[in-house]
């Protein structure tokens, strides 16, 4: 079915951000969205339960879809890479779960919005990256890439090991997110998207300014995740 799997480029670079303005702006042209989070850490305990605030983030885009908890079925506290944060817990990540959860928003979705957590090398475990689950998937990729100094060698450094994982990850494009007020100590922000347009094979679908409530261009995320006309 129709889908998208957003990666970024590192962690904090506005992921659910971005994921969220996607499904908003599918959810405004009619289409059922599901939004899925395989795992998250850094969760917050609220009343006595382990709640992602990135799940939530996503499910309010979304239209409060399903059942919340089908949003992010293993959540962990410790703020570390998933499969330790695991651990932290005496417990371990369920890597079948973490692909079949996915079936709950194919049978009620006319297309899912799925998020990684951190880059595409961030280890899901001893043997296993978040690029391994996005390849089962088979989603075209987005990349969120924080609009900041270094922006151009990290986009490059992920869409590389994007081509060279497995037979290759499947690219839709390169989203650039504003994580905070334009400030002019950092000039490059203004130049990234040019430079990026130049070495990429990717293209920049868009940008995202600071607290926008949607792009600053119209993009056509059902045909990029593969939907039908």
């Amino acid at each position: 079915m129709p889908g998208l799997f957003i990666t970024g480029t590192d962690t904090d670079v506005g992921k659910t951000y971005v994921a969220a303005l996607i499904a908003r702006t599918l959810v405004a042209k009619g289409r059922r969205v599901g939004v899925y989070k395989p795992v998250a850490s850094g969760c917050v305990v609220r009343d006595g339960q382990l709640v992602s605030t990135d799940a939530e983030a996503l499910w309010e885009a979304a239209g409060r879809p399903g059942e919340m908890k089908h949003v992010c079925p293993q959540r962990f506290a410790a703020p570390l890479a998933p499969h330790l944060a695991a651990r932290a817990e005496d417990k371990s990540l369920d890597a079948d779960l973490m692909r079949s959860g996915l079936d709950y928003w194919r049978e009620r979705s006319d297309i899912v919005i799925v998020e990684g957590a951190g880059g595409l090398m961030s280890p899901l475990g001893d043997e296993e990256y978040v690029a391994d689950l996005a390849a089962d998937f088979g989603l075209p990729l987005v990349v969120v890439a924080a609009n900041r100094i270094g922006v151009i060698n990290h986009v490059l450094q992920t869409l590389i090991a994007a081509a060279a994982f497995g037979d290759g990850l499947p690219v839709a494009g390169i989203v650039l997110n504003d994580t905070r007020p334009n400030l002019p100590s950092d000039p490059s922000r203004a130049s990234n998207r040019t430079e990026i347009a130049l070495r990429a094979v990717s293209p920049v679908l868009a940008e995202a300014a600071w607290d926008a409530t949607g792009f600053e261009s119209p993009v056509d995320w059902w045909k990029l995740a593969g939907g039908v006309p």
